[in-house]
């Protein structure tokens, strides 16, 4: 079938030049200096922009320009995750994002909290630019996803005061806590963009599905990454005792004895650097003997192929095909 869209494509090259400009160009209110600086911070701690990306590749399938209107949602994707990741650090007690100190250590836990606040009003700010048209759907959109973030933060934390959970469960649980943003990114690109409301839902499927495979993939590599790669202390999810799917996996396949290791080596003492890199070492022993991480990769590969199999519903030529074939692709082989 012929795309109605098929001539009007904005080529990869300048999605790449339209993000950086967004960025680099991206201006906070100057005063109080304590407040906004831990945004420009935060924006300038960079990243794979792996959201506003996505809002602007889906768009740029259908037309041949940006306007002002799809530019501010995807930096406002972009500053309401930021927004998490200042909240979620401090929660997570980490101490380095992105190869540089987290906004509470660089600051404190106050600043962390009052700036977190802020940059997610700042994101409803500029969400406020989207045309009349598809403003209610848009902010619909954006606002049920900014709760589901929340509750999925809820079930994660509450996660780690529980000896297990089941898969459905944690599955469930980073659909909340990741999935979602990146599935309203998607759509919010077919929005703006002007795709009939069944083929933007598509788009949502397609991304919710790569969110899986992109949240795997972060809690493999948090325990077989690399911390020069990987932007942050590999091991972290060990030590704050996060539900990540190696750890539901390997405790629904090992037998008892193994069980009891796993969870014995989950109670080692974190008081000391030593005694640190001691619990990351035995948890991981328990992991390669279950080869968890092997079956982690393959489901990273299964929930990537699911969602490229959604695309089969949408009317795109190959050329628009093979740049989301290209996006699900770098999002799940990044290095961080």
């Amino acid at each position: 079938m012929i795309n109605r869209f098929d001539f009007n494509m904005i080529l990869e090259a300048n999605i790449e030049k339209s993000l950086a400009d967004l960025f680099e160009n991206m201006v906070f209110i100057e005063q109080p200096k304590g407040l906004y600086d831990p945004l420009r911070y935060m924006i300038d701690l960079g990243g794979k922009r792996v959201r506003p990306r996505l809002c602007l590749t889906v768009y740029a399938l259908y037309k041949d320009a940006y306007d002002e209107g799809v530019l501010s949602a995807a930096a406002a994707l972009e500053i309401f995750h930021s927004f998490t990741l200042i909240h979620d650090d401090m929660m997570d007690k980490a101490e380095i994002r992105r190869g540089k100190p987290t906004v509470y250590k660089k600051w404190d836990e106050n600043t962390a909290i009052l700036s977190g606040d802020v940059m997610s009003i700042d994101s409803y700010q500029r969400l406020s630019k989207t045309p009349a048209a598809i403003l209610p759907q848009v902010l619909s959109l954006f606002s049920t996803t900014a709760a589901q973030v929340c509750e999925g933060q809820q079930h994660d934390m509450e996660f780690e005061s529980v000896p297990q959970v089941s898969m459905e469960d944690y599955i469930k649980m980073i659909g909340l806590k990741t999935a979602v943003l990146i599935a309203c990114s998607a759509k919010m690109g077919a929005l703006h963009a002007g795709v009939p409301s069944e083929q933007a839902d598509v788009y949502y499927q397609f991304a919710y599905d790569l969110g899986l495979a992109f949240q795997i993939a972060d809690d493999w590599l948090d325990t077989y990454g690399d911390t020069q790669t990987f932007g942050k202390k590999v091991g972290g999810d060990i030590l704050n005792d996060k539900k990540t799917w190696l750890l539901t996996y390997a405790l629904q396949q090992a037998d008892e004895k193994q069980k009891q290791a796993l969870q014995a080596a989950m109670a080692l003492p974190i008081n000391s650097d030593e005694q640190k890199a001691e619990k990351i070492a035995s948890v991981r022993a328990i992991y390669d003997e279950l080869k968890v991480g092997q079956e982690a990769l393959r489901e990273i590969e299964r929930y990537h192929k699911q969602a490229i199999a959604r695309l089969d519903a949408l009317s795109l030529n190959a050329l628009q095909k093979e740049m989301l074939v290209r996006y699900a692709s770098r999002l799940i082989g990044r290095n961080k």
